[in-house]
């Protein structure tokens, strides 16, 4: 796997066996030196055009897990913001032999822009562009899942049958999209309730059945219940009349909550608004998963960096390939 940059690009035996070899890297963090050396003399370099907390933070721990060298590329303080164009800040990342590149771009497509282009020799992951894509935090997702409803150290499987209400702003979520591509082709069946207003103008938008009513999308009793941040940076205009009206028809309220089985998982990508799109009780119940998303986000990273930098076999030829098992200080 030379580069990962959408979901969608993602057969079903790729996907599992991301998630198989991030169940390998799990099993590092439980060690007293969560370090391996597989990316040692690599250089990784999180080039982030728009602001990151877990997303950067996140790979800058699993690169270091991995032994990598790590740089830290932010726009804000750089030649960008002089006026320095992405072939040329990359080129000359290039040029000091960096090996892999994690991007997060305002706009969409930047990712295999770069991948395609030839400015550099390096692997590229995408760490979320525009309204675009989120491949690592769909895969974390799934993970999250997998590890929930099939147990820790699950490996070859999948999530058929399983079914997914994502709940919000999806028409500016890369999250929403990400997931919906990338748990259909796990077996997964995908759902998204939101206002007319917040989804894209298709009637399936990809491939997702959809409600507009999020209390008839609960009575169809989903195994797990995502919840997206309103995401009022990207909106320029009012798309509903007041936060108190959105949290009353689509917030996760206490209410709701109560209503739901107690197998019900509860998802969300962060960071949360607390009181608009999901009452605190259900943030922080057992059966929430949020603080396990960003835990499982590491392992699933270093899956992604290892399988970009060093496992270059074609997905399905073979078995997950062997993680060295040897710690290194």
């Amino acid at each position: 796997m030379r580069h990962l940059l959408s979901t969608r690009d993602l057969a079903r035996d790729e996907a599992i066996r991301i998630l198989d070899v991030a169940e390998e890297m799990a099993d590092v963090t439980t060690r007293e030196v969560k370090k391996l050396p597989a990316l040692r003399g690599k250089t990784v370099v999180n080039l982030f055009f728009e602001d990151s907390t877990r997303t950067r933070i996140s790979f800058e721990a699993a690169a270091k897990r991995l032994s990598a060298d790590v740089i830290n590329f932010a726009a804000k303080g750089s030649s960008v913001s002089k006026g320095e164009s992405l072939k040329d800040t990359v080129q000359t990342l290039g040029a000091m032999g960096v090996d892999g590149v994690v991007i997060r771009h305002g706009a969409s497509g930047a990712p295999r822009v770069l991948a395609d282009s030839g400015w550099i020799d390096a692997a590229v992951v995408n760490a979320g562009d525009g309204t675009h894509e989120h491949p690592t935090q769909a895969l974390l997702d799934a993970f999250t899942m997998r590890r929930r409803i099939h147990g820790a150290g699950s490996r070859g499987r999948d999530l058929d049958g399983v079914r997914v209400l994502i709940v919000g702003d999806v028409l500016h979520s890369r999250v929403a999209r990400s997931n919906a591509w990338l748990l259909r082709t796990l077996g997964a069946s995908v759902t998204f309730a939101a206002p007319p207003t917040l989804l894209p103008s298709t009637p399936a938008p990809f491939g997702a059945a959809v409600h507009h009513d999020l209390d008839v999308a609960l009575a169809e009793d989903p195994d797990v219940v995502m919840m997206l941040r309103i995401q009022q940076e990207r909106m320029n205009e009012a798309f509903f009349p007041n936060p108190r009206e959105y949290t009353r028809h689509y917030g996760l309220t206490a209410g709701r909550f109560a209503t739901l089985p107690p197998r019900t998982l509860i998802m969300h990508p962060g960071p949360m608004n607390r009181g608009l799109e999901i009452a605190g009780i259900a943030a922080d119940d057992a059966r929430s998963t949020i603080v396990e998303q960003v835990e499982n986000g590491v392992s699933v990273r270093m899956a992604v960096l290892y399988l970009t930098l060093v496992g270059e076999q074609p997905p399905g030829t073979q078995q997950t390939p062997t993680v060295p098992q040897e710690a290194s200080a």
